[in-house]
């Protein structure tokens, strides 16, 4: 049987399969995107609906690569347009766009978190606002210098109106930081690096904020495994990285924290390739049960792992006010899959 068929039968199975099953709906964000390539997507929650961004361009680094943006104010997802590009310095060329983040402040503007530059090891953070859920935006503004705002996954609000941002470096090895601004984001701040390179190879932290104030951060790394570290001071200290039992294949990660008080990850649960995307639940942040594959494009049956018949990867995830989770990740490089999940559905 053709290797699309059994992919197609992987997501109908996922989806349809059992009554019971967490998954309500996947489809794509544009059947027929605007760009030979999509990457690295978020999706938010605003007062006028779902809203999502990514990149896209001919391919990831390609200077033609800017941010692509679209609504989803009732059923479906509107045409993608094209909010921001990577020329916006006067007499700077033109750069690829990156990583993308969507936060919507509690009763204020939307705002877009992104990088410019021509690979991440040199790239800059800049940010621009949406009075409007999306529909106008402000021109672009660069974060100062040392800044790249959240690296790929959304911030979480702190209790006092500070943004925590998850961040990293790439430009002497793979290396966490945390972040820290409040709206309009013109003043910022830092910790220094939390690890060293040869510690850990690891970038791109989600943050979820437990009972009593503290902090986790859940990480990609190079060694085949999510680590994680805490911070009981609101960001500002970590403990040194460790590793968790969740495998992880070089790739992205999100989670959110529900209102249920559990913990929702995202992830690929394959140590060798991004073929295969999935849940995982956790009461307390350290003890994680896998619960379902969104999506695989592995054959059935088939033994050698390293086979990556096609990229399913960098999940983002909310919760929306109806209790819903919606999920946006990478398909084969080419388009952004959406699942709506009904976390009531999950048991640990």
């Amino acid at each position: 049987m053709p290797r699309r068929f059994l992919s197609l039968f992987a997501v109908i199975g996922c989806a349809l399969g059992a009554q019971n099953s967490p998954v309500i709906k996947l489809q794509y964000l544009a059947d027929k995107p605007p760009t030979l390539s999509s990457h690295a997507s978020t999706i938010e929650e605003t007062p006028q609906g779902m809203a999502a961004a990514w990149f896209g361009g001919t391919a990831e680094r390609a200077k033609d690569v800017v941010i692509w943006f679209s609504k989803k104010p009732q059923h479906q997802w509107l045409k993608p347009v094209e909010v921001a590009r990577g020329t916006e310095d006067a007499g700077a060329p033109q750069y690829a766009c990156w990583n993308p983040v969507l936060w919507q402040q509690p009763g204020g503007s939307l705002w877009l978190f992104y990088k410019v530059g021509p690979s991440p090891d040199t790239w800059w953070g800049r940010v621009q606002e949406s009075k409007d859920g999306g529909r106008t935006w402000s021109k672009s503004r660069r974060l100062p210098d040392g800044q790249v705002g959240p690296v790929r996954n959304k911030p979480v609000l702190l209790a006092d109106g500070t943004l925590l941002c998850g961040a990293s470096s790439e430009d002497a090895g793979w290396r966490l930081h945390m972040e820290w601004s409040k709206p309009p984001f013109t003043e910022w701040h830092r910790t220094g690096a939390l690890n060293t390179a040869d510690q850990w190879g690891a970038i791109q932290p989600t943050v979820l904020i437990w009972d009593g104030g503290r902090i986790q951060s859940l990480v990609r790394t190079r060694q085949k495994v999510i680590a994680e570290h805490w911070s009981s001071d609101q960001g500002r200290t970590w403990t040194p990285l460790a590793k968790t039992s969740l495998p992880n294949p070089n790739s992205g990660i999100d989670a959110v924290r529900l209102r249920d008080g559990r913990a929702l990850l995202v992830y690929n649960p394959l140590a060798e390739n991004r073929s295969v995307i999935g849940l995982a639940i956790s009461s307390d942040g350290k003890s994680w049960k896998h619960v379902t594959d969104l999506e695989s494009t592995q054959e059935p049956g088939k033994a050698d792992l390293a086979h990556n018949p096609g990229e399913l990867s960098y999940p983002a995830v909310v919760q929306a006010r109806d209790g819903k989770v919606h999920i946006t990740y990478t398909w084969k490089r080419e388009k952004i899959r959406h699942a709506i999940v009904d976390p009531s559905r999950i048991t640990n």
